[in-house]
């Protein structure tokens, strides 16, 4: 079978396509076939500085896919072949707090990732899709659509008539942006693009703020919110866009620190003053993924996929990642 490898500290362009025998899954284990694999930003950053994430060569890169289960390794229950899944992020997080085993798991990373053929995964590590979903819809989800579920329901315990910020038009803000609506929450989003912003006005967003056109953004949504800010901000850019989104949320409010997109220092005396709760968050759990498949399903919530590539194609998938124009998610067909 073959599977794209990181084997250089080249960046894209170096990235192999190679022959791979993945042999059979072992006990505990499930050989997957995949049909598509889904790009997020911490891809494209493993594959352009691999040196100091501790990548090895070669490593086949991202976290996200889902196919159909090939074999079933001796000892597995519940799962059959033919069923179709998806893989979790965490290979090993079933439920309850992170912890360096954990993060030790995770896919396109410490582990070799989905963009293959076929893979080799753990029981407990994969999830069945929901059943409305294509296998390019459910690609998209162990990443971004998990990672802005625990940023809204499980860190910011968003409520009906809650307001929250958005930064940006990326997949884990138009997942967020979809997850509110269902919670009846009123959304502001920011973005440099104008059409991106009408997009996001459509999908339901109550507010919209061009940080380009508007500089202090972090006023806008103060004046948006008559002065009171937001009770969340999913806070994507990182410090770069962290001390205006400190700006822009309420006392007592959170922040869901996701990003490392734009680099800044910043001044915590903000968050002490402000009584700030500014909570990390590294994608989730299996027990989160089953949540959020279930509210998904229920309510036929499809992704938002903005292209799809073909596997021999996955070069320019993380080049269209890079120029940053895309609105919702990108996926390579497996």
């Amino acid at each position: 079978m073959r599977a794209w490898q990181i084997v250089s500290e080249g960046g894209v362009d170096a990235l192999e396509l190679a022959e791979r025998d993945v042999g059979a899954p072992g006990p505990g284990q499930v050989k997957v076939r995949m049909h598509a694999s889904a790009i997020n930003y911490r891809d494209l950053a493993t594959i352009k500085d691999p040196v100091p994430r501790g990548i090895r060569f070669p490593t086949v890169p991202n976290s996200d896919g889902a196919g159909e289960i090939l074999e079933v390794g001796a000892g597995v229950s519940g799962f059959q072949v033919g069923d179709r899944v998806a893989g979790c992020f965490f290979q090993e997080w079933e439920d309850g707090p992170c912890s360096p085993q954990i993060m030790a798991s995770a896919l396109g990373g410490a582990r070799d990732g989905v963009l293959a053929e076929e893979v080799i995964l753990q029981a407990g590590g994969v999830i069945p899709v929901p059943a409305h979903m294509s296998f390019e819809e459910a690609a998209t989800l162990p990443c971004a659509a998990l990672t802005a579920w625990n940023a809204v329901v499980e860190t910011g315990a968003t409520k009906a008539g809650d307001t929250v910020l958005l930064l940006g038009t990326g997949g884990v803000s138009i997942y967020a942006l979809q997850f509110l609506n269902l919670l009846g929450a009123r959304v502001i989003i920011t973005s440099s693009n104008d059409e991106k912003l009408e997009r996001a006005k459509q999908m339901g967003a109550w507010e919209t703020v061009n940080y380009r056109q508007t500089p202090d953004w972090d006023q806008e949504v103060l004046k948006l919110t008559d002065g009171r800010g937001v009770d969340l901000t999913v806070e994507v850019g990182g410090p770069g866009t962290l001390q205006k989104s400190i700006e822009a949320t309420r006392v007592a409010g959170t922040i869901g620190l996701i990003g490392i997109l734009v680099g800044e220092q910043i001044d915590p005396l903000a968050i002490m003053r402000k009584s700030l709760k500014v909570q990390g968050i590294y994608v989730g759990s299996r027990r989160m993924f089953a949540d959020m498949n279930r509210a998904m399903e229920t309510h036929g919530l499809r992704p938002v996929i903005h292209e799809a590539f073909a596997f021999e194609d996955a070069r320019s998938a993380y080049h269209a990642m890079e120029a940053a124009g895309h609105f919702g998610k990108l996926v390579v067909r497996c």
